[in-house]
């Protein structure tokens, strides 16, 4: 490994295509205006270590912000900017460390800077670098998005994690590469276990730790755990480190809802803590905080309630999931809470043919129910954290994007033929992406490449996977014939027609074509 230029990150294997929706700009209206803030406009926007380049490619291709970035292993840059070059969107990509980047004279000044896991990964000289680079990029009033790994919920793992990469850095076989390295480290990790150490029955959390570690994909695990540089902070340590770059904490992108995550006793406590940095440190500890989603902004412009109220009213979102798909209820640190019937059930029925609609508009819709515009504006907010609704972009940044997200998608769609290593699609209605399996893409890639009918999805599919020695699963067991795999492909074929293939015609998702056959109103354009 040349640690010349990799710093003590891994770079021997590559990082996985993550997809993160809180670098999406038009993720901020939703939560700044919960938190009573001016929403800004974003223009101009930066990724700073962007890894495969997925979101950055994904969020310059589905709407008119001009985004720069950097990620200095050579071969994730150079796929970002294949990426880039399919869609013909307007990206400024480099494969530069931050010592180089950061210091380039060349960039313009930022409404928007993202970074995911980064911060948590890279050595302490380099997070001074980012630090400096938003002091002096960013424009006043702009937006910083830090996901972060934090304390106190790493705060076990940290011994934990310390053992596994000495482990794996000076004791496995030298010759191995860093997949079989970790491997080992974790058996040994296991072992360890095994003889029940002190330390893991006075931090149970080991264990759980290390049988989560057993399961992961080792690409994962290694951009994760296994970099030289690895250091969960605590918030209050996060706000002193930013404050030179003059960053206020804005609000969690995960728009995190207290009565859904706290007993009623801590609520108390947190209401009573005037000092924001110290009631952020306070709720992490509640909730065993592991990972932070924050948005930072640099100056606050506070709205009036009535600016607030009118902001949200005027607020569109589309729901992105299928109707019956939405789940009934959500899994917070107070375990199991089912969805209130009588405020969701309107409010996904008032969305359920994915027009975009204002929630004004959702307000009148749902008039004769309990919900008013807070708990209404609650409800939006779970259902944006769960990925079920987005926000919806103006009809002219929808029609300035759809050209690009049209090439990046068939592109994607491409790839989608040799492995299921990509699992979203671009959509120029939310300028975000959607989720869709490789099973999903081959659908559609099958049905945007000539007319069909839905029965002949799945020996389309099917012709793809066979010789690939692909099968699919049921309950955890590969299907062994060939008429086993196709009856399920059929199914789901049906599946993704009635239920899916609506929605990302919706979400502009299809590039040039839908289908099919009599029975379904989806055809493709020329008809």
């Amino acid at each position: 490994m040349n640690t010349d230029w990799t710093e003590g990150y891994v770079a021997e294997l590559a990082y996985p295509h993550a997809y993160i929706a809180e670098l999406n700009p038009l993720r901020l209206q939703l939560p700044f205006l919960r938190a009573g803030l001016a929403v800004p406009e974003v223009r101009t926007a930066c990724e700073l270590g962007f890894g495969q380049g997925l979101s950055v490619n994904i969020h310059a291709a589905a709407s008119p912000v001009a985004w720069h970035g950097n990620d200095f292993n050579p071969d994730q840059a150079l796929h970002a900017n294949a990426l880039a070059t399919a869609s013909g969107a307007r990206l400024g990509l480099t494969d530069e460390a931050f010592a180089d980047f950061c210091v380039r004279d060349d960039l313009p000044d930022f409404d928007f800077i993202g970074l995911n896991g980064v911060w948590s990964w890279v050595s302490d000289q380099n997070r001074a670098l980012i630090v400096d680079f938003i002091r002096r990029k960013l424009k006043l009033g702009g937006v910083v998005y830090v996901g972060y790994n934090t304390q106190p919920g790493w705060a076990a793992s940290i011994p934990v994690r310390e053992l596994l990469l000495h482990y794996a850095q000076h004791v496995a076989a030298p010759g191995d590469g860093i997949s079989s390295r970790i491997q080992a480290a974790v058996a040994f990790a296991e072992d360890l276990l095994a003889s029940d150490p002190a330390f893991a029955r006075a931090n149970p959390s080991m264990a759980a730790l290390v049988a989560s570690m057993k399961g992961q994909d080792t690409h994962y695990l290694a951009h994760e755990f296994f970099n030289s540089s690895w250091r969960p902070m605590s918030f209050t340590d996060m706000a002193a480190a930013l404050q030179p770059a003059k960053l206020r904490y804005a609000c969690s992108g995960h728009h995190d809802i207290d009565r859904l995550n706290l007993s009623p006793q801590q609520q108390s406590l947190l209401n009573g803590i005037a000092d924001p940095v110290f009631r952020e440190s306070v709720r992490d500890f509640c909730v065993n905080q592991q990972f932070r989603k924050d948005y930072w902004v640099k100056g606050v412009r506070p709205l009036t309630p009535l600016e607030q109220v009118q902001a949200l009213r005027s607020l569109r979102v589309v729901l992105q999931t299928p109707r019956a798909d939405v789940a009934s209820g959500v899994v917070t640190e107070l375990g199991y809470t089912p969805l209130d019937p009588a405020v969701f059930g309107p409010l996904l029925d008032a969305l359920a043919d994915h027009v975009p609609q204002s929630i004004g508009e959702l307000e009148q819709a749902c008039a004769n129910t309990p919900a008013e515009l807070p708990q209404m504006v609650e409800a939006l907010a779970l259902l944006e954290a769960n990925g079920d609704i987005a926000t919806v972009q103006t009809d002219a940044a929808l029609a300035s994007a759809r050209p690009h997200t049209d090439r990046l998608n068939i592109y994607l769609l491409g790839k989608a033929l040799g492995s299921g290593d990509i699992a979203h699609l671009a959509s120029p209605l939310t300028g975000g992406a959607v989720l869709l399996n490789r099973i999903e893409q081959l659908f559609l890639c099958s049905a945007l490449e000539t007319p069909c009918e839905v029965s002949d999805l799945a020996p389309r599919v099917w012709q793809v996977l066979a010789p690939q020695g692909k099968k699919l699963l049921v309950n955890g067991q590969a299907l062994g014939t060939d008429a086993d795999n196709l009856a399920e492909l059929d199914r789901l074929a049906q599946v993704f027609v009635l239920r899916k293939l609506p929605v990302l015609t919706a979400l502009g998702v299809c590039p040039g074509a839908v289908l099919l056959d009599s029975t379904h109103p989806w055809k493709t354009p020329s008809d």
